[in-house]
């Protein structure tokens, strides 16, 4: 790398027209995380905040074209992986990426689209589950999604989730990042093969807030490619996404949308108070750590 240029994370994912998630919210997270995002489009949404009309998705050609075209000309230190539309698109990219073992990758599937939607099926997790898998530094997913990737063919007996992570690790994905929404808190819980690695507690909102999972990919793809180690790097990017949320505005009529820049509309007022609200693991919510 010449020059003073930033840490370069290549995604992949939807075009999402509000800037909400997606590419869109890619590109801004790694930005404010002092990153160049280098971007692969998967497809595209018809949308706006409040809902989607149609998603269209990229011929498999053309995606792996744009991926080798950008990688042989920047040195990516980080892949950040979202939605994707059929297995072709997943199959494409997990042939693309295996070339680069080396580079971190952070894989964060989308397999609705504000559950209206659907753009799983069985090929898809199957492709997802057998070809990005076990090419994954961390995968960031919710119960469901894990228990999906872990159960590709939906006829079969439902794993618990226990069993579908030790499957998903077993695999060769190094790191699942395990995320539980409740009523009043968010619970991730991040596994290695040796078992729990950390858990983490933070308030939930009130609003709905669109992108969060996208944001928390990209930032743990980030802090990867400025060289943090997995585990610490799943903490301090949900710390980032936990501000984001916090400080979360309403553009539209629809979900609210994480201000990934929350730290530059600070004053200096609001510099010592956000500073004094971060998350403390010391200090329990909003930001209870277990290790």
């Amino acid at each position: 790398m010449t020059g003073d240029s930033p840490p370069i994370v290549l995604t992949f994912g939807l075009s999402d027209p509000t800037g909400g998630s997606g590419i869109q919210a890619d590109m801004l997270t790694l930005a404010s995380m002092g990153c160049h995002g280098a971007t692969v489009l998967t497809g595209y949404a018809v949308r706006d905040s409040a809902s989607c009309d149609e998603v269209t998705g990229l011929d498999p050609d053309t995606v792996a074209t744009q991926a080798r075209m950008l990688l042989e000309d920047m040195p990516v230190a980080a892949f950040k992986i979202g939605a994707a539309t059929r297995a072709e698109v997943v199959s494409a990219i997990a042939e693309v990426v295996s070339d680069y073992d080396d580079v971190p990758l952070i894989l964060a599937p989308d397999f609705t689209l504000d559950d209206e939607h659907v753009l799983s099926a069985d090929e898809l997790r199957e492709s997802l589950a057998d070809l990005l898998v076990p090419q994954t530094t961390m995968l960031i997913a919710d119960h469901a999604t894990i228990l999906q990737l872990a159960q590709p063919d939906s006829d079969a007996e439902a794993p618990t989730l226990d069993a579908a992570i030790s499957h998903i690790l077993s695999q060769g994905c190094e790191y699942v990042l395990a995320m539980e929404t409740g009523t009043h808190r968010h619970v991730n819980t991040l596994y290695s093969e040796e078992g729990q690695v950390r858990q983490d507690l933070w308030d939930r909102g009130l609003n709905r807030v669109m992108g969060l999972t996208d944001t928390l990919g990209a930032a743990v793809a980030a802090l990867l490619a400025n060289g943090q180690e997995p585990a610490e790097a799943a903490r301090e990017a949900q710390e980032y996404v936990f501000q984001a949320a916090r400080a979360a505005f309403r553009p539209g009529m629809g979900a609210y949308l994480p201000d990934r820049f929350f730290w530059a509309r600070s004053n200096d007022a609001d510099d010592e108070s956000e500073t004094s609200a971060l998350p403390d693991e010391s200090a329990g919510l909003p930001g209870q750590a277990r290790h």
